[in-house]
């Protein structure tokens, strides 16, 4: 089974960018940085989501996330779901942080249980098919709207949302144009998605 072992955000200055990172979510290996200046414009078509067990650690994830430097594309707050919020990095990337639980329910911690990289795309039946196809298994689908891959052996999890429904659940305008400023690394080998996603295999 194909498994994703890091994402590789392409940024201005990584420096600044690596700094933000430990100082907002304190993230590892998960997450990597490399220099670009490839021109990026509006919505790059992606979001990432920490997922987290209670609300009150959203909300210190938030807070740190915006003492580094970050920006509010929406608060914190409960909803059908759960409980989550949106910010969007100094870099341009967008993070979700969210719970599934309405009410902390234990101590509070900095605990992240899992990191979702969230693909919007243009032909949800195509991209599924072409991801299948590489060995990435279904787990969750709901027709065009969302596919949700088996992520048990992965350190990341991959999820496909449609395009314009993912940048109205970021908060920001579909429109977007140049790179994509990301590269997803696992054990499948190089390839580029049908959306210009780029897959690269992991040093």
């Amino acid at each position: 089974m194909t498994s994703i072992d890091c994402i590789t955000l392409e940024v201005t200055d990584p420096v600044a960018a690596e700094r933000f990172y430990a100082d907002a979510f304190g993230l590892g290996k998960q997450v990597r940085l490399r220099a670009s200046e490839a021109p990026t414009s509006g919505f790059r078509g992606f979001t990432l989501s920490l997922v987290v067990s209670q609300p009150s650690i959203v909300d210190g994830l938030v807070a740190t996330a915006l003492d580094a430097g970050a920006t509010t594309l929406k608060p914190a707050k409960k909803s059908l779901w759960g409980y989550g919020g949106v910010v969007q990095a100094p870099d341009g990337t967008i993070w979700q942080i969210a719970s599934s639980s309405k009410k902390d329910s234990g101590p509070d911690s900095r605990q992240i249980d899992e990191i979702v990289l969230l693909l919007g795309v243009s032909d949800m039946a195509a991209t599924k098919r072409f991801y299948v196809d590489r060995g990435l298994k279904v787990a969750k689908s709901f027709g065009s709207k969302y596919v949700e891959f088996d992520s048990s052996s992965s350190p990341v999890k991959l999820s496909l949302y449609g395009h314009r429904g993912l940048a109205k659940v970021a908060g920001v305008s579909p429109e977007g144009t140049g790179s994509h400023r990301i590269a997803i690394g696992s054990d499948a080998g190089p390839f580029t998605d049908p959306d210009g996603f780029a897959w690269e295999t992991v040093a």
